[in-house]
């Protein structure tokens, strides 16, 4: 079976199949790193945390991503 016969099997899979199967091949190719991950993890509850107790400015969206639009196009 080459790899051209593998995606065409791939793609005959339910969508639930494949994403499972794009979770595992993208896992297999970036290593999980539990330091790093509990990092992330501590920074992600510190944010969150900054937010429920409004000690810090929140800013919509579409608003980031106008300024982002426009920084890059002018």
């Amino acid at each position: 079976m080459d790899t051209k016969d593998i995606i065409d099997e791939v793609f005959s899979l339910p969508v639930e199949e494949r994403v499972h199967l794009v979770d595992s091949l993208l896992q297999s190719l970036n290593k999980p790193d539990s330091e790093l991950d509990k990092q992330w993890t501590a920074v992600a509850h510190n944010r969150l945390k900054e937010l429920q107790n409004g000690s810090v400015e929140t800013v919509p969206g579409k608003e980031v991503f106008e300024k982002v639009w426009k920084r890059f196009h002018e």
